[in-house]
C-alpha cells in the first residue's frame, strides 16, 4: 500500500512540476493575446468650436463621440485579429442618440474602418488575407498597446495624417486604484485633408493612459484643431473619456489583470510548490519502504 501511495505522489508531483514549467515557458504567450470576442463601445464627451458653413460663424458646441469596435472572429486567426470600427461625433443636446444619419444637423462627423492587428504585439497588419483591398494601410499601434507595455516610446496610428506618430512615455499615474502608464501624442500644424477634398492644417495634443498588464486604453484626452490653409478655423475640439467610461475601463483592466496573474503566476507557483511537496513525500515513502524491507 505504501508503494502505491508513493508512486501516486511521485507521479502527481512530477505532473505538477512539468505543468508549472510549461505554463512559465509557454503559457504566458498563449494567454496574452487580444481576444477574438471584443465588442466594445467607448464614450467621449467635450466641447467643440465648429465653423457653421451656412452663416460663416464659429459656434461653440457641446459634443459627444462614440467609438464602436468589434472583432471579426471569422476573419481572425491565432495570430491576427480583424476589427470593424465605427465612430460618430454628434452635437450633444441632451437627448441626442449615440449617432444620427447624414441628414441630421446634429451630426458632426461619422466614419467606419476595417483594420487588423497582431494579437501579441498589437501592431497593425496589412496582409490582404485579413483586410479588404480598399482598407487604408496602417502602421504602429492602432487601438491598444501590447501586453506588458513598457516605459518607452511607441508609434501610434493617426488617421488624419495617414501615418504613425510618436507616442512618448510620460510617466505613471494611478486611476481609481490602477497604476497606468501615460503616453503623449503631439502633432503640431501638419498638412492634412481636414475635410473630405479640402486640404488644411491639423494639430493634435493627446494623452493616453494604458493599463501596462493588458495594454488596454483606460483613459484618453485630446485637443484637436483643424484649420484651412489660410488659417481660417474649421474645428477646435476637446474630448475626453467620460467618467463612467474610465470607471468601466479600470474595472475591466483589474479583472483581466487578475485573470492573467492567476494563469501566469498563481497557478505555476501552486504547481511548483505542490509538485515539490508531492514529489518529496513520494520519494520519502518509497525510501522509507525500502529501508523497512531491508531491515
Amino acid at each position: 500500500m505504501r508503494k502505491v501511495i508513493a508512486a501516486v505522489l511521485v507521479g502527481l508531483g512530477s505532473f505538477l512540476l512539468v505543468a508549472a514549467l510549461t505554463v512559465v515557458l509557454w503559457g504566458g504567450d498563449a494567454v496574452k493575446k487580444t481576444p477574438l470576442d471584443t465588442d466594445s463601445v467607448t464614450n467621449l464627451s467635450g466641447t467643440a468650436d465648429k465653423l457653421n458653413p451656412a452663416s460663416g460663424d464659429v459656434e461653440s458646441l457641446q459634443v459627444k463621440a462614440a467609438s464602436v469596435t468589434k472583432a471579426d472572429a471569422e476573419l481572425s486567426d491565432d495570430d491576427v485579429v480583424v476589427f470593424v470600427n465605427t465612430t460618430c461625433l454628434v452635437i450633444d443636446e441632451g437627448d441626442t442618440p449615440q449617432c444620427v444619419d447624414e441628414s441630421d444637423d446634429r451630426l458632426v462627423s461619422a466614419s467606419s474602418d476595417v483594420f487588423a492587428t497582431d494579437r501579441r504585439t498589437a501592431e497593425a497588419v496589412n496582409d490582404p488575407q485579413y483586410v479588404p483591398p480598399s482598407a487604408e494601410e496602417k502602421s504602429g499601434l492602432v487601438n491598444k498597446w501590447p501586453f506588458d507595455a513598457e516605459k518607452k516610446d511607441y508609434t501610434y496610428w493617426d488617421g488624419m495624417l495617414g501615418e504613425a506618430v510618436d507616442a512618448t512615455y510620460d510617466g505613471t499615474e494611478t486611476l481609481e486604484g490602477l497604476e497606468t502608464y501615460k503616453y503623449h501624442v503631439l502633432v503640431e500644424e501638419e498638412s492634412a485633408e481636414v475635410v473630405e477634398g479640402i486640404d488644411g492644417v491639423y494639430s493634435q495634443d493627446k494623452f493616453i493612459w494604458i493599463d501596462p498588464t493588458t495594454g488596454s486604453i483606460v483613459n484618453q484626452t485630446q485637443h484637436e484643431v483643424r484649420e484651412l490653409e489660410d488659417g481660417s478655423p474649421l474645428l477646435d475640439m476637446q474630448l475626453a473619456f467620460t467618467d463612467e467610461q474610465v470607471e468601466a475601463n479600470v474595472a475591466d483592466a483589474k479583472d483581466n489583470g487578475r485573470s492573467l496573474d492567476l494563469l501566469t503566476k498563481t497557478l505555476p507557483l501552486i504547481g511548483f510548490i505542490g509538485g515539490a511537496i508531492a514529489l518529496l513525500a513520494g520519494l520519502f515513502l518509497f525510501l522509507r519502504g525500502r529501508r523497512d524491507t531491508t531491515a
